[in-house]
């Protein structure tokens, strides 16, 4: 399954990468560190149908944060629904973070970092258990 990864943090970035690596959830992983640059990545995948199957957005960045890119998918949500699945990485202890992804009709879920094998399993089996294995 194609995969993006939006954080501006390196260090979080490659140990997110390698585990769901390691835990076989994806071998089609894009990373960006800007939330604009996945937003206009995601968009031009979109129109030709090969959006990421899932999502994780960080919340803290600069240029566009995770709130902002969520709202620049708004007018897009009917194609994206179904196809596109959105996790929140974020370091945040807020309940109003958890109240806020409600919000968004892609926003399938919400982790508190750093994402660990048991919520990779529990989100390969709510998809579907579908593997990449490109």
């Amino acid at each position: 399954m194609k995969t993006y990864l939006i954080d501006d943090d390196n260090l979080a970035t490659y140990l997110t990468e390698q585990l769901l690596r390691a835990e076989g959830f994806s071998n089609t992983i894009c990373t960006f560190q800007s939330a604009k640059k996945a937003l206009d990545k995601l968009l031009m995948r979109a129109k030709e149908n090969l959006m990421p199957q899932v999502v994780f957005l960080d919340l803290n960045m600069p240029e566009m944060d995770g709130w902002q890119f969520l709202d620049a998918l708004a007018p897009y949500e009917e194609e994206l629904r179904g196809h596109c699945a959105i996790y929140i990485l974020t370091s945040s202890l807020a309940l109003a973070d958890l109240e806020k992804s409600k919000e968004y009709d892609l926003v399938a879920g919400l982790i508190h970092k750093p994402l660990d094998s048991g919520e990779i399993r529990a989100i390969q089996s709510k998809l579907g258990g579908e593997a990449d294995v490109e």
